[in-house]
Order: structure tokens, then sequence, then C-alpha cells
């Protein structure tokens, strides 16, 4: 059956987690919201395009569109026989028999039957049509589930003695039950992703997954079989090699490990906080660390031992390192690039290649506290230092049109130095005129139209017409072009002051002292 083209992020993603993360097709399908046969279908046709992870990284959306769909269309799949599920189910009860034992009978007997991953979903679908539930078994190092507590922490305001109200994430991992929880001012996008990375600096590793609920912080989209995952959870994942696996909406059997934990934080923790006064979040935050600490040293009744003991016994060593460097948190936003070939970003803007400027597509935007990203078809295509200036510009002098850049390039030094290659006259009027200005800029294109009447009259002339201009106090470019039009570079120059005449000594002048 033709699999529905799928956009290139989630094409990504599929691959991503087959490729670089080896995943099985199942948990793919769970984690993007789509059906195990998509799944399979976009990892056969990367297999048949010979793509590895590395490759796919490189290619922009088009060029990886073009790899996964040519133009030849793939024959129809033949006809493959289903296999008996009561049968299957009857005999999955007998002692030590597997799926994997069972698909492989099924294969031998239907030689061109489906893959095991197609198998083993189709089982799950129809154990659900029976309403049969299976018991979860945790793996370690599979699962971190998170949320937030429904009770609520506070801090005091010192000034007001107003009461605050805080949230309380609470993390655990799946097979030990090892516990973290921290305050945090809200539930938005920034305290959300900040409390995961302090969560897996906390368990010193990375599990293979991270399951939310379908919080709007992580989840843009909510919905049962097809959840958006909000794309900076999204690089929050890809940065610490793991994926995000949503819980269904009303299903909290999904979730049932931390929905336990968040119970007992609330008891184990906030009860204990009840009669406590705390006037800062890094005040709370150490108590529930002390809090914290205690709860994961406690026996657990069904385990006989301890959250931190059960952890450093099966789960430390499973979960994946963590990256060198901690994620930075960044917000995206999709743009158009203004026709000065810039786009906004709270008020500021920044430039892009101007040849993108008559391109009608929108640009993804991606900032953070001290970088602003812009990237085109997965491509980036420029990056700045973060400007909190409103109404200014960031400009990068190769993003401009030659004409543009020849005109952002020219300074007071330049410019002088040009003129001086006319003569000392011309140098000496144009630092004139950029010295008569508040701004030098102020003076450029004056001093640019002077040089160029050279071009026109030649530089002789200009020469001598700037000598007139300085003679004259002219410190304009038309002062100077009338110069050369009305022919007056050629005529003398004015006299400054007329010679000093002899003193006349006479008995009849009276001379300065008279009047003393």
């Amino acid at each position: 059956m033709a699999t529905e083209r799928l956009s290139m992020r989630k094409t990504r993603e599929i691959l991503r987690q087959r490729l670089a993360l080896g995943r099985a097709h199942r948990a793919i399908g769970a984690s993007v919201g789509l059906g195990v046969s998509t799944v399979g279908s976009t990892v056969r046709r990367a297999a048949a395009a010979k793509l590895t992870w590395p490759e796919i990284e490189a290619l922009s959306d088009g060029e990886l569109e073009a790899r996964l769909y040519p133009a030849a269309h793939a024959a129809a799949a033949p006809v493959r026989a289903v296999p008996d599920w009561a049968t299957i189910h009857a005999e999955r009860r007998r002692p030590g028999v597997t799926m994997e034992l069972l698909h492989l009978e099924y294969l031998q007997r239907e030689p061109g039957g489906y893959r095991y991953s197609w198998f083993c979903h189709e089982y799950a679908l129809w154990l659900k049509r029976r309403g049969a539930t299976m018991r979860q078994v945790h793996r370690a190092g599979e699962k971190l589930f998170v949320d937030y507590a429904g009770k609520r922490p506070c801090i005091w305001d010192g000034t007001t003695g107003e009461k605050v109200d805080v949230e309380l994430f609470v993390a655990v991992l799946g097979a030990s039950n090892l516990t973290y929880a921290e305050a945090t001012r809200t539930q938005r996008g920034p305290d959300w992703i900040a409390s995961h990375v302090r969560a897996f600096r906390f368990f010193g590793g990375v599990p293979e997954a991270v399951v939310p609920d379908q919080l709007r912080s992580g989840v843009s989209s909510p919905c049962r079989y097809e959840p958006g995952i909000q794309r900076t959870y999204e690089e929050l994942a890809a940065h610490y090699n793991t994926t995000v696996l949503p819980a269904r909406p009303a299903h909290p059997r999904d979730k049932a490990k931390v929905e336990v934990a968040v119970q007992i934080a609330e008891r184990w923790i906030l009860a204990r906080l009840r009669n406590e006064t705390h006037y800062t979040l890094d005040s709370l935050n150490e108590r529930i660390a002390e809090l914290l600490e205690e709860l994961n040293a406690r026996t657990m009744r069904v385990y006989r031992t301890s959250r931190t003991a059960l952890f450093e016994k099966i789960e430390r060593q499973a979960l994946r390192p963590l990256p060198a460097a901690a994620f930075t948190y960044g917000e995206w936003k999709v743009a158009r690039i203004n026709i000065d070939y810039h786009v906004e970003v709270d008020g500021h803007y920044y430039s892009v290649p101007f040849a993108l400027m008559h391109d009608r597509a929108a640009v993804d935007v991606r900032f953070t506290a001290s970088t602003v990203e812009i990237f085109r078809l997965g491509q980036r295509v420029a990056s700045h230092a973060r400007s909190y200036a409103r109404g200014t510009h960031t400009t990068v002098i190769e993003h401009m049109p030659k004409s543009h850049q020849q005109h952002a390039q020219w300074t007071p030094s330049r410019i002088v130095s040009w003129a001086a290659t006319i003569g000392p006259q011309t140098r000496e009027l144009v630092e004139t005129i950029l010295a008569a200005r508040a701004h030098p800029e102020q003076g450029y294109r004056s001093c640019l139209g002077i040089i160029r009447l050279g071009r026109v009259h030649g530089n002789d002339r200009l020469e001598a017409a700037c000598a007139r201009g300085v003679a004259i106090g002219a410190r304009s470019y038309r002062q100077v072009e009338s110069i050369l039009r009305a022919g007056l570079d050629r005529a003398p120059l004015p006299t400054t002051a007329e010679p000093a005449k002899p003193v006349i000594d006479h008995e009849n002048l009276r001379g300065p002292n008279y009047y003393n």
C-alpha cells in the first residue's frame, strides 16, 4: 500500500531514530505519531537510496525529498496472508514461546509474509480490540517519565509579604524509580526545557525515550494518534540523542510511573514543606534537594531496596552518556524576508543573503539569548549575534548587493585618501567638508560627488576648481560643480588681502596718542 508523502521534518526524525538510534519501527511510529507501515516505508526508501544518517544530515530538504521520492513509482506490494491472531495469542501463553519465535514460524508457512515490526504492531491492535491489557515492563535505561504535580509549592515575597505559587516538576526513571523534583516559576517553554537539562544532569545520563504528558510546552498539537512535538523540545531530544514519546490523552497507564511519582513527591516533599517559609526559589530548591535525597534513600516495599541502590545496580550503566555541552534553549519563529533583505526578531532586523530577497517562501528563525540563526529549507543561511536594540539593523557586508557593499565600505579616511590622488587642493576641500558636518557620514555624498566630477571634467580642472573652492570657502558639491560649469577654474584665483601701504609721516597727522 502506498505511503502518504511525509513532511521532511518527520521524515528526518524517523530516519534519525532508526539509523542513528537503532530504534524499532513500532517505537518510532509511537514517537512521531505515525503507523508502523509508514515508518517502514520511509526506512526502506532510505535503504533503497543507500543513504546513511551523516549523508542525510548534509542534504537539504529538497535534496532529501528527491532522493527518497524519485519520479518512477514502485510496483504495488503483493497481497500477504494475515496471521490467525487467536492462535498466535493462545501459543504465546505457552512457556518459552516469544513473539520472535511465532513470527519465524509464520514466515515458514508464508515466506512472503509481513515483517516483524508489522507483526507485533497488528498483534497489539488485535489485543486492544479484545480489551486485553498488557502489563508494562520497563527496561533499564529505556524511559524517563516527566510531569508537573497538581499541588503547587509556594514562596513568599520578602517585600510585600505576598504568597507566590510556583510549579513542581517531577521526573522518574522507569526501571529503578529514581526520582528527581524541582520547583520552577512556570510551566512555560524555558522552564520546561531547563528542568529536563537539570534532570539529565541529576541522573548522570540520558534514557532512550522521554515520556511527557501532552503539555503545551512539549507538545504543540495534542492528539492521540499524531501528536506534534514542540520544535525546541524536538531539538532537545536530538541534542541528547533520545526521543520524545508523548503519552496518549486519557491514558493514564501510559505514564503510570510519573503519576505515582507525583503522588509520592506530594506526600514526602510538599507535605513536609507545608510549615516552612522560603523567600526565594533557590532556597526552596535547596530544601527540596534534601528531601529528595531522603526519598530516594527510602526502602521500597515491593523491591525491598531503595531507589538509589536499585539505580546504581541496574540503571546507571544503561543510560546513554551526557553530551559534552548542555542544551541551550532557543525559540523558533517563521519569518518573511523584507524588501531590504532583513528579517525581524523582537523589533531588531537581521540580514540574509540578498539573493533570497525575492524568494516568497518563509524562513525559519532560531534565536537564543546570544545568537540568531536563519534557516531556509533546513539549511542555515545566516547567523548573527543577538541584539536587543529595537528598530536597528545587524547587517553582514557579504549579504548586500555589490552596489550596496561599496557604499557601506566608505569611511572618512578612505574618502580623503581617494581625494588625495587627485591633488592636495581636492583633499583639503574634502577634509574641510567632512569636518564641517556634525557627523562625517552627512558629508559622504557631497565628497563622492566632487570626486566623481573628475570623470566629466578631468582631474586637472577638478583640482583647480577645488583650489578656488578652498579660496572662497566653498562647502558643497553644488559650489564646485558651478565653478566648473562657469569655467571659473581657469580664471586667476582671487586675492585674499591687499598689500600693506607705507605709513605717511606728516606734521598735520595727530596720531593715536593725540586722544589720550
